[in-house]
């Protein structure tokens, strides 16, 4: 029977093809991503506000959630590493059969006779069962950094799904702003243009009755052209914001929404609390990847212990405990213990390669952190730089849109007065619209010129605990740490951090409780 399904399973290991998808597990596997992708998420309700569509990027974002269930994977590796400390327990049962007994006789081994007659002391049917537990010193000790290592790379994951929030939060800043800009744009843009094409007929057919010279005529006609060809290069460069945007909160690309469209007053750049040396050191000890490269110089150390660890004897401790159906033996449970010693001695010979390969990624570690400092800390200089920068260019903008739309103001008023001159007053629409235009994306610039500053610095733009894993909670969550920073208060890694003040130690392994 055991021949006929070995044969059987031999047969059917020959004769396995490989099987190419078909369309139906295609269009299955399409559907069923489409399905889970934007499943359970609260809908869009009204216009989009800021801190709404950061709320909605950190809590559906997939780049984020992949980054979360990669933290919980590491985790759970680290819950499991922690049974390897513990010694090896082991049971074991069964039975055996044999169709005849198990009879042996014996020889003299000089006369080669037969000295005894065939005899057992063996039952044909016998039930078993043991209980082994063993515990290795040097297995525990090669555990002990390994579960070390695996609690840093847990951390390192968590500095990881840092790292990737405050990367969405920036994304959705910048995208934000652009698409603020151009639903702007959009409800102005479509009546002026019409304008601006009408314009240009009235401009060809004073041309053609010679009512102006040419030269005038086609100079305006190039003017127009200018403009409206100015227009249509930034209504390109901003027709994709709101994909973008609805990319990074988890929506379907082509989702119509609005974003909330802040007034005249929230045109403001806010001050920078923060001093470049105080920055400095901000970044240098909360910067999610520096942080990251710390913790994995810790792993490199202790992959050297490890080394260390290997080189020593094996000293194993063991006890079980016994039983035997078997009627011949006198005792049919029984208890035993006992301790060994072994020793690989060919690990001496490997051993200087492996000491001398854990201390060198020690060294690579530490070395590639040490770079990663330098590049932070000129991280630091020039988002500091382009920000200040960036609001420079700002201002200059706004006042250039204030005073373009005082001219249209002026230029209305003189059409008026003379009921001529609405080219002219065309003219300064345009001039006045993409002077806003440009004034908006300088503040988009300006926006994201601070939050990367926060970036560079390391702030976390949410706090370790939320009320409620909704949109709204997360929201207002983002607001006040957003509305802190402006006063100077800094969420960093689970400690807030009053700028000027004492600095606490963040607590080892913090994680939100919102995700």
């Amino acid at each position: 029977m055991a021949a006929v399904l070995l044969l059987g399973g031999v047969a059917g290991g020959c004769a396995l093809e490989p099987t190419p998808l078909t369309q139906k597990d295609t269009e299955a596997r399409i559907q069923e991503d489409l399905d889970s992708i934007f499943r359970e998420q609260e809908p869009v309700d009204g216009p989009v506000t800021l801190h709404e569509a950061m709320a909605r990027a950190v809590m559906y974002n997939l780049d984020h959630r992949l980054t979360v269930m990669e933290e919980a994977l590491k985790q759970r590796q680290l819950d499991l590493s922690r049974y390897d400390l513990l010694p090896r327990v082991m049971t074991e049962a069964g039975y055996r059969s044999r169709s005849n007994f198990n009879a042996s006789s014996s020889q003299d081994v000089f006369t080669g006779q037969e000295t005894l007659t065939p005899s057992t002391s063996e039952e044909r049917d016998i039930l078993s069962a043991d209980l082994n537990v063993a515990w290795n010193v040097l297995d525990f000790g090669v555990s002990y950094f390994t579960a070390r290592q695996q609690a840093d790379r847990a951390l390192i994951a968590y500095e990881q799904r840092r790292r990737v929030v405050h990367g969405i939060i920036q994304d959705v800043r910048s995208a934000y702003w652009r698409a603020v800009a151009a639903q702007r744009l959009a409800k102005q843009v479509g009546p002026l243009l019409e304008r601006v094409e009408k314009a240009r007929k009235d401009s060809a057919r004073i041309q053609e009755l010679r009512l102006e010279s040419p030269i005038k005529a086609l100079t305006y006609r190039r003017t127009l052209l200018n403009a409206k060809r100015k227009l249509q290069d930034l209504r390109r460069d901003l027709s994709l914001a709101k994909i973008e945007l609805a990319t990074l909160m988890n929506l379907p690309p082509d989702q119509d929404f609005e974003v909330a469209m802040p007034g005249g007053a929230s045109l403001e750049v806010p001050e920078l609390p923060l001093e470049p040396q105080v920055m400095e050191d901000l970044a240098l000890a909360y910067r999610p990847e520096l942080r990251r490269e710390q913790y994995q110089a810790r792993v490199s150390a202790d992959e050297t212990r490890k080394a260390l660890v290997r080189l020593l004897p094996g000293l194993e401790f063991h006890t079980g405990y016994h039983l035997n159906s078997n009627d011949f033996l006198v005792n049919n449970d029984w208890a035993d213990y006992g301790v060994r010693v072994s020793w690989n001695l060919l690990n001496l010979l490997s051993a200087p390669a492996r000491i001398e390969h854990a201390e060198s990624q020690e060294k690579v570690a530490i070395s590639r952190r040490q770079a990663l400092s330098m590049a932070v800390l000129s991280q630091v200089y020039v988002s500091y730089r382009n920000y200040q920068q960036a609001v420079d260019i700002f201002r200059t903008n706004a006042e250039v849109a204030d005073v373009e739309t005082r001219i249209v103001g002026h230029l209305r008023k003189e059409s008026q007065a003379r009921s001529s001159g609405e080219l002219a007053v065309i003219q300064g629409e345009l001039n006045a619209l993409i002077a806003k235009l440009r004034r908006d994306l300088a503040f988009a610039r300006a926006r994201n010129a601070l939050g990367r500053v926060y970036v560079t610095v390391g702030a976390d733009p949410l706090p370790d605990r939320v009320e409620a894993a909704s949109v709204a909670a997360v929201s207002q969550a983002i607001r006040t740490t957003l509305d802190g920073w402006r006063n100077g208060e800094l969420h960093m890694r689970s400690v807030k951090l009053d700028i000027g003040g004492e600095q606490g130690e963040p607590e080892a392994g913090a994680t939100s409780e919102l995700f």
